[in-house]
């Protein structure tokens, strides 16, 4: 793949990582936090709304845009010898399994079930105090911090390539 290809393809995942990283972060530094502190009716209702809302077509294209690019850029890197190679890989690796896979075996089974639930219902409100709020808000921290190290090593990787 022509070098300056490479490079664009790296540019774009750090984007890419950097908007997810952006969009974790606040979830886990304020939004939660601010829907953890309403009563749990609204918090539910709320978080269903953001659910829904949140599979919309500049989201999707962020994350998983971001993963598409992540496989190219580690299959491409594992055939190359360009010193931005190890910073690809591991980039990429951070964002498929820290974002990509953690997203799909805990974030959203646990959407889900809030989503299956009426937001008024006691098991509503039991599943957000005991369980959403700590266990969703915890690999979402997962998410953010993998987000992050993708970004980092996307943009050393662009500096090297």
């Amino acid at each position: 793949m022509m070098a300056g290809v490479f490079s664009i393809l790296i540019f774009s995942a750090a984007i890419g990582a950097g908007l997810n990283a952006g969009l974790f972060f606040i979830f886990s530094v304020c939004i939660m936090g601010a829907l953890g502190r309403l009563p749990a009716e609204q918090g539910v209702a709320a978080m269903q709304s953001i659910n829904v809302v949140i599979l919309n077509p500049w989201f999707l294209l962020a994350l998983l845009g971001t993963a598409l690019l992540s496989l190219v850029l580690v299959a491409v890197a594992l055939f190359t010898g360009s010193p931005a190679r190890p910073y690809v890989i591991a980039g990429g690796l951070l964002f498929l399994a820290g974002t990509i896979i953690v997203t799909m075996v805990f974030n959203v089974p646990m959407n889900n079930a809030l989503e299956a639930l009426q937001p008024q219902s006691e098991e509503a409100a039991r599943l957000w105090s005991s369980t959403y709020l700590v266990d969703w808000v915890r690999w979402n921290h997962v998410r953010t911090l993998s987000s992050i190290g993708a970004l980092g090593c996307f943009v050393m990787a662009f500096r090297v390539a």
